[in-house]
């Protein structure tokens, strides 16, 4: 038997019954050092509350110096300041001079969560009825011990890539609000991550929620992230002589105005083949639908039909929501200030310019101020669908789980990513393990991955990652 028909075999026979840790088997040696590895990263607390990234990168740096590298392979960082937000970047170096390294990226950092409102520990490690619980399982500390165990496996290897291979573990991603430690990077320390292209988190498999998996993705681009506060100004009074002229009635029809606002569809490369690909796979309205519209963005029969989707609109389109209220000084008076912030996830094509300035049209009313507020990430910038990137992975997808397409898609949240495209780093979702359709409890309670998604996504990986590292 090839080792390709092998390998088909073997999936096949995961996806169908579970992984031998789900049966109840002992899983395999490597198994069971990726999940001690996965254990210590999900009983070292990262969230920005109560957490350490640090003390994280520390733990990894010293299982990567224990695996064979050298001091110089391996570099933590912390920015001034930050004490809780290190990480590190660590490096295999390539047999080319030519081929320009590739990168592995990922965040240590997870929402902050109370115990008091998970069903277990939240920042305790718990395999359960075929599924791994704690904070940062799916969100991502299951694909950062992948990357760190696959460093560590190549090592005991004595591998040699042909391209350099760099591993880059930051904090920032969920709490950017302190510090971000790709930015810092990219800012500050550019060459040490320069790479041809990077693979991160925003990818990987979907299922039907019975455990039949549909497809898998890469993502190739998203959305940018923006906030803006609404603000309504007026000198007040007593409440018992009220008058029109009311900050917060002021604010909610303003806010009336922006529910009713919707944007104006905006394909790319990556959505329109999305669109083409998932449209056609679907035997019903919506999936027609999809075709038409990515043929003819103008049919706007066709766009009502696929807007009602949730997550296909989003997709479409620029979207604002509000997300946050807050208005007067006392029950009895008339309120003199009222603020809301609207969150907006910014199709490619747009910026945070050019919605502030449609968010003012659709409001009509001079009196509201709309003042982009937050943290300002790089609008982000959509790699091409690069056949070097795109084929390696369709081919092995095709192995591992055959009968589940490779789909590209555009995430409608936001990653490190953008921090990379400004520096010339084309960043791309992987494929491999998959989720849930119920979203596997990412940033919210009792988050969770399939304890055999985490074991074939790893094996899936750690194949991927050779190939790539491979070609020149």
């Amino acid at each position: 038997m090839s080792r390709s028909t092998a390998v088909s075999a073997m999936m096949l026979a995961l996806l169908s019954s579970g992984t031998a840790s789900a049966q109840g088997a002992a899983p395999r040696p490597d198994q069971l050092a990726y999940r001690h590895l996965l254990k210590e990263l999900v009983e070292t607390d990262t969230s920005v509350a109560t957490g350490s990234c640090t003390l994280a990168a520390q733990k990894i740096a010293a299982r990567l110096k224990a695996a064979g590298y050298a001091d110089d392979q391996v570099t933590p960082f912390v920015a001034d300041g930050f004490p809780l937000d290190g990480g590190l970047v660590a490096i295999l170096p390539g047999r080319s001079r030519t081929a320009k390294p590739m990168l592995l990226l990922g965040h240590l950092d997870v929402v902050n969560a109370r115990r008091e409102d998970w069903q277990r520990d939240p920042f305790g490690f718990v395999e359960e009825k075929g599924y791994f619980y704690g904070r940062g399982t799916a969100d991502m500390k299951a694909l950062v011990a992948i990357w760190v165990d696959t460093f560590v496996r190549l090592k005991k290897e004595r591998y040699r890539p042909v391209r350099t291979i760099k591993l880059a573990l930051t904090c920032g991603e969920e709490s950017g609000a302190r510090m971000n430690g790709v930015e810092w990077l990219a800012k500050n320390r550019p060459q040490l991550i320069a790479a041809e292209f990077a693979l991160n988190e925003g990818g990987g498999g979907d299922t039907d929620g019975r455990g039949k998996l549909v497809s898998q993705s890469l993502q190739v681009g998203e959305k940018s992230n923006r906030s803006f506060d609404l603000q309504t100004t007026n000198p007040g009074g007593h409440s018992s002589i009220p008058i029109a002229d009311n900050a917060i009635y002021q604010l909610s029809d303003a806010l009336g105005k922006i529910r009713a606002l919707t944007f104006p569809v905006r394909f790319n490369e990556t959505t329109r083949a999305f669109f083409t690909q998932v449209g056609r796979r679907r035997a019903d309205d919506i999936g027609r639908a999809m075709v038409r519209l990515a043929n003819d963005p103008a049919d706007r029969a066709a766009e009502a039909i696929v807007s009602v989707d949730r997550g296909y609109n989003s997709m479409l389109r620029t979207t604002c929501v509000a997300t946050m209220i807050e208005g007067g000084h006392a029950v009895n008076a008339l309120p003199q200030r009222a603020k809301a912030t609207v969150n907006c996830r910014i199709a490619p094509g747009d910026d945070g310019d050019t919605t502030r300035v449609a968010l003012m049209q659709a409001i009509g009313d001079p009196k509201v101020s709309v003042t982009m507020v937050g943290r300002l990430r790089p609008v982000a910038v959509p790699p091409p669908l690069d056949a070097k990137i795109v084929k390696p992975a369709e081919q092995l997808v095709a192995r591992y789980f055959p009968g589940a397409p490779l789909i590209p898609t555009m995430s409608t949240g936001a990653t490190d990513a953008t921090y990379l495209a400004p520096i010339g780093i084309p960043t791309y979702g992987v494929p491999g393990p998959w989720g849930d359709p119920d979203g596997n409890g990412a940033h919210g309670l009792n988050e969770r991955m399939e304890v055999r998604s985490v074991y074939v996504g790893r094996d899936f990986l750690y194949d991927l990652v050779k190939v790539y590292a491979a070609a020149k």
